[in-house]
């Protein structure tokens, strides 16, 4: 495909995109969500960290949680009972320079002996102690995961629209409640992961009532002189 015709259908897909909350009873095929969730397992990172999962969940499983959820999350609630499915982004906590998840990350791209090793370590734990100030405050460390995560979600949105699947980033809920929640059916462990956000997916009932509203675009795009 010529580049012109992909910067069409690129361009066609985010004018098409808009927050749906509530869906059809359509159900997203596997092999559909396999190519959404792929754009999420290879999205870029942080110092090539990958530090998340994405747990997700078809409509019985959302059914198993949907009472427990609705009470905490307001901004889900014809979600809930309409999507197909559901991704709920989870980021590591314990980041640290010297941590066992910036290690593995270091082996599994070829960086993990010897001085090599140690001179990437080192490394990082400048990146976290002087540039970013965050190596000794926990929530920093999980901050700097969890942002991470956002360039994965939106990645699985403009995938989703370029085949027609719908979709709503949703952060309308308690934390801690449903961080609570999915640990006690054992879908996460809390000591070692957290929630940073949660999307839907599927087929939209209807258009937006209101059309898509943005800024100026030049009040927003800055070329610098």
């Amino acid at each position: 495909m010529e580049k012109t015709a992909i910067k069409k259908q690129v361009r066609a897909a985010f004018d098409h995109r808009v927050a749906v909350r509530v869906y059809n009873d359509q159900e997203i095929e596997r092999g559909d969500m396999d190519y959404i969730l792929d754009t999420a397992w290879l999205s870029p990172s942080s110092i090539g960290l990958e530090g998340w999962r994405f747990l997700v969940l078809d409509r019985k499983h959302v059914a198993d949680l949907r009472d427990e959820l609705k009470e905490i999350a307001w901004g889900a609630q014809a979600q809930l009972d309409t999507a197909s499915h559901f991704v709920v982004l989870l980021a590591e906590k314990d980041v640290r320079y010297d941590s066992e998840s910036i290690k593995d990350s270091l082996i599994r791209r070829g960086l993990g002996e010897g001085d090599a090793l140690d001179s990437r370590i080192k490394l990082y734990q400048d990146f976290q102690t002087r540039d970013m100030d965050m190596a000794d405050n926990p929530r920093a460390l999980f901050d700097w995961t969890a942002k991470q995560t956002y360039i994965a979600l939106g990645n699985m949105m403009t995938a989703a629209s370029m085949i027609g699947i719908d979709s709503c980033p949703i952060e309308g809920f308690n934390y801690d409640k449903a961080n609570a929640i999915l640990a006690k059916h054992g879908l996460i462990n809390p000591d070692k992961e957290g929630i940073t956000s949660m999307v839907s997916f599927g087929y939209r009932l209807r258009d937006p009532k209101h059309p898509r509203s943005r800024k100026a675009r030049q009040d927003v795009i800055v070329w610098a002189d």
